[in-house]
């Protein structure tokens, strides 16, 4: 009788280990950390000079070829810039009315509380993307 309560106590003793070790093995799985695909730098010049480089090395571009190059990207980044300084007015508006007529369906306390969260979305996305336009 002692033998069969020494199998049992051995057997529970195995399953709990098995069980620690598949928790374990488990937790491993479940926490572990991913590699960010956005590992390297995302500011417009990383942008552009890695848009560069991939056409130098695969379109095997001359030297003559690079100078032209540089001024194509330069004059393309510049009529961006001006496109976003037309435009951005217009985006203020949009913006200022959406604003405006949401204050409009608010009370005095959920007006506050709104424009307490309207600072802490902009805190968040200047620290997300801090004036870095294409990223």
């Amino acid at each position: 009788m002692k033998r069969a309560n020494l199998s049992v106590v051995i057997y529970v003793v195995l399953v709990f280990l098995s069980g620690v070790l598949v928790g374990v093995a488990g937790f491993g799985l479940y926490s572990a950390h991913t590699v960010g695909a956005k590992a390297e730098p995302c500011s417009p010049e990383a942008l552009r000079d890695r848009y560069r480089e991939e056409l130098r090395t695969r379109l095997q571009l001359g030297p003559d070829q690079l100078k032209k190059l540089d001024i194509i990207l330069e004059d393309t980044h510049n009529r961006f810039v001006a496109l976003r300084d037309k435009y951005k007015p217009e985006v203020t508006v949009i913006q200022d009315a959406h604003a405006n007529s949401i204050r409009a369906i608010l009370d005095d306390r959920q007006r506050a509380e709104y424009e307490k969260l309207r600072q802490e979305r902009r805190k968040v996305e200047s620290e997300k993307h801090p004036r870095t336009p294409g990223c």
